[in-house]
């Protein structure tokens, strides 16, 4: 990645950490639930799918210096911190670190993350509807897009195939299922919501809908072969006994699905956004990046001969 596109990256973190910060201000209720929301938003993320929203606006000509494609992508970050949240949960995943951090609940309690997820999602869809400077009509689209992210068709349905089939002998297909629907689609409202707002052709949102498929898969197997590593900022093998593609064809045949899941999302994404080419170039840095972090850790943890 060259110096004026990582100086882009860290200009459109620092804005959305700064826009995430004003719309939960600090100061502004003193509760738990309040705080809990804060806590589990601003903490320090990624940001992968708010920063896909505005690149991919940009590169499908929108002028992302617009107020109204920061609220949206704030939005999306609100709707993946609630999800992140309640995955967390001991009735859900039973995490104790996220974001290298103690998570929500066990920094708040149970009820307290639970109402804090939720009140997180009803902002987050607040926050679309009083976007500005976009018409009314697209923020209505954009709605539409994330709350079928979010729903039976997404996230809850996802997590819901998770819990209650992972520890099942399940086909190839049916792991595939539950990827697209926990991360997948997500991914898909993300874009889709920057094709609102770019005014892009139905060819263009229809590819970026096989890229966030893609992209999605890609996501989930790389979360997969870095379930037993350290240094992640999560708990090391919380996917002992799941049924898994790693478990299921080993880490080499996933590794190669995963080099073919990019590959394909690329020539998507190169189709979708003829107009510029920051979200690839976004893309193509993060996974190198976390590969090399994969490699590393894998090297490091050989034992010694």
């Amino acid at each position: 990645m060259n110096a004026n596109h990582e100086d882009e990256l860290q200009t459109l973190r620092e804005a959305l950490q700064h826009r995430l910060d004003q719309l939960l201000p600090a100061g502004e209720q003193q509760d738990l639930v309040y705080s809990a929301m804060r806590e589990g938003t601003l903490a320090s993320g990624k940001r992968v799918r708010p920063l896909l929203l505005v690149l991919a606006a940009g590169d499908l000509g929108c002028d992302i210096e617009q107020p109204g494609l920061l609220d949206l992508a704030c939005a999306v970050e609100m709707v993946h911190a609630a999800s992140l949240m309640l995955d967390d949960m001991p009735c859900m995943d039973n995490a104790q670190l996220r974001r290298g951090r103690p998570t929500i609940h066990r920094q708040y309690g149970e009820n307290v993350a639970i109402l804090a997820a939720v009140a997180l999602l009803s902002r987050a869809f607040g926050v679309v509807a009083e976007a500005q400077s976009l018409s009314p009509a697209c923020k209505a689209e954009a709605v539409a897009e994330l709350s079928t992210a979010v729903g039976l068709q997404g996230l809850v349905q996802g997590q819901y195939l998770d819990l209650n089939e992972s520890g099942e002998a399940r086909s190839a297909e049916t792991i595939l299922l539950t990827n697209e629907l926990k991360t997948s689609r997500l991914f898909d409202a993300t874009l889709q919501m920057a094709a609102i707002v770019a005014n892009a052709s139905p060819q263009a949102r229809e590819r970026l809908r096989c890229f966030a498929q893609d992209l999605g898969q890609a996501f989930q197997l790389m979360d997969d072969l870095a379930d037993g590593l350290s240094g992640t900022g999560k708990d090391i093998n919380k996917d002992s006994g799941k049924a898994t593609l790693v478990a299921m064809l080993g880490a080499e045949a996933v590794h190669q699905r995963l080099h073919d899941h990019l590959r394909s999302a690329d020539e998507h994404l190169s189709c979708a956004c003829d107009r510029g080419a920051s979200t690839r170039r976004f893309m193509h840095a993060w996974f190198d990046k976390q590969m090399a972090l994969f490699s590393q850790n894998r090297i490091s943890s050989l034992p010694e001969c």
